[in-house]
C-alpha cells in the first residue's frame, strides 16, 4: 500500500482533469451508501468529537473510504478542529492501493463539483465571479472556474477584511486579477457567478440583490444548522443540487422548506442529470440559478481514483527513466 502525500496528491488533481473526471463518475455512476455518524465522548463535553465514514464504489475498479474526524475543541489545543484521511482499495480483490489526504481531496473535488455545474448553470458570457469566504475551499473556486468560464474579474468579500485582501494577494500572485470587495450587496449585485464556502449559521446573500441571470453557488451549509442564503433567493431561483441528500441536510433549503419560501417538489434537477444530458440546465439569460451541494462520496471516489491513477503512471515513468 502506497501513502500519497498531500503535495502529491494535489499535483495529481488539476482542475483540467478533475472536473471531466466528476463528470464521467456522475455519467457512470457508483455505489454510495448513506454516510456514519459516530459520536465520540471526550473526558468533557468540549472535548466530544464526530467520526464520519463515507464510502463508495465501482464493482470491478475501485473502493474508497474517506474517515473525517471533526472534534471543535481543537483550537484550545491549537489544532485543526477537521481531519480527514482517503483510503483506496481494488474493488475486486480488497487490497488497500494507497492512502491519501482526505483534505485535499475535500476541497478539491468540491470546488470542481461547483464549477461542473457552473458550465450548465451559469450565463456562457459570464466574466464577474464573487467569492464569499476566505477558507481552502474558496481558495479554490477561482481556478476552478476558470476551466468553464472567461473570467475577467474576481471579488472576494469576508466578514474579516484582511483575510479577504490576503486571498486577494494570494490569487494575484497566482495569476488571478481579484480584488477585494467591502460591500457584500454592491458586489453580489454586479456579479455573474456568486460562489458562497463559509461557515454562516444565518443568510449572507440576499434575494433582492440577485439580478437576472445570476448563477448563485451555496457550498458551506451542509448542515440544518447552517445557511448562507435567504429564502427569497430560492424564491427566485431554479434549484439544483448536487444530490438529493441536500434536501435532508442542507440549512439553506430546509430553512426555504420551513419559511414556506420553497418546497422541495421545486427542484429542477441534479448534477447527475445534468451530466446526463437529462435536463438542458439553463434555459434563458435572465434565469437565476442556484446550485446546492452537500458533497458526495461519490466525489471523492472519482478524485481519489484519479490521483492515484496519475500517480501510478508519474511512478511507471519514474521506473523507466
Amino acid at each position: 500500500m502506497q501513502i500519497i502525500s498531500q503535495p502529491s496528491t494535489e499535483q495529481h488533481l488539476p482542475f483540467s482533469t478533475l472536473l471531466p473526471a466528476l463528470e464521467r463518475m456522475f455519467i457512470d455512476g457508483c455505489q454510495v451508501p448513506l454516510r456514519h455518524n459516530h459520536a465520540i465522548p471526550g473526558s468533557t463535553d468540549d472535548d466530544n468529537g464526530i467520526l464520519l465514514l463515507m464510502p463508495a464504489w465501482q464493482t470491478g475498479q475501485y473502493l474508497g473510504v474517506k474517515t473525517v474526524s471533526i472534534f471543535s475543541g481543537n483550537h484550545r489545543k491549537g489544532l485543526p478542529g477537521l481531519h480527514s484521511v482517503y483510503i483506496l482499495y481494488n474493488a475486486s480483490t480488497g487490497q488497500p492501493l494507497a492512502v491519501m489526504d482526505g483534505d485535499t481531496i475535500t476541497s478539491r473535488r468540491t470546488a470542481a463539483a461547483s464549477a461542473l455545474a457552473a458550465r450548465w448553470l451559469s450565463r456562457p458570457d459570464a466574466k464577474k465571479l464573487l467569492v464569499v469566504g476566505t477558507g481552502r475551499v474558496a481558495s479554490l473556486l477561482p481556478h476552478a472556474y476558470s476551466c468553464v468560464r472567461d473570467l475577467q474579474t474576481v471579488e472576494v468579500w469576508n466578514r474579516n477584511p484582511e483575510s479577504a485582501q490576503a486571498l486577494v494577494e494570494r490569487l494575484n500572485a497566482q495569476g488571478i486579477a481579484a480584488k477585494h470587495a467591502p460591500d457584500l450587496e454592491a458586489a453580489v449585485r454586479r456579479a455573474d457567478i456568486v460562489s458562497c464556502a463559509t461557515l454562516a449559521t444565518a443568510p449572507l446573500i440576499r434575494g433582492e440583490w440577485l439580478q437576472p441571470g445570476t448563477h448563485l453557488d451555496l457550498i458551506g451549509s451542509f448542515t440544518p444548522a447552517m445557511r448562507e442564503a435567504d429564502g427569497d433567493c430560492l424564491r427566485k431561483a431554479s434549484v439544483f443540487v448536487d444530490t438529493t441528500e441536500a434536501l435532508l441536510k442542507a440549512g439553506d433549503l430546509l430553512g426555504a422548506i420551513d419559511e414556506g419560501a420553497w418546497a422541495k417538489e421545486q427542484l429542477t434537477a441534479t448534477l447527475e442529470q445534468l451530466c446526463r444530458s437529462q435536463h438542458a440546465g439553463r434555459r434563458s439569460a435572465e434565469e437565476i440559478t442556484l446550485f446546492k451541494s452537500v458533497g458526495s462520496a461519490l466525489e471523492d471516489l472519482a478524485a481519489a481514483s484519479l490521483a492515484y491513477d496519475a500517480w501510478e503512471g508519474a511512478a511507471a515513468v519514474n521506473v523507466q527513466g
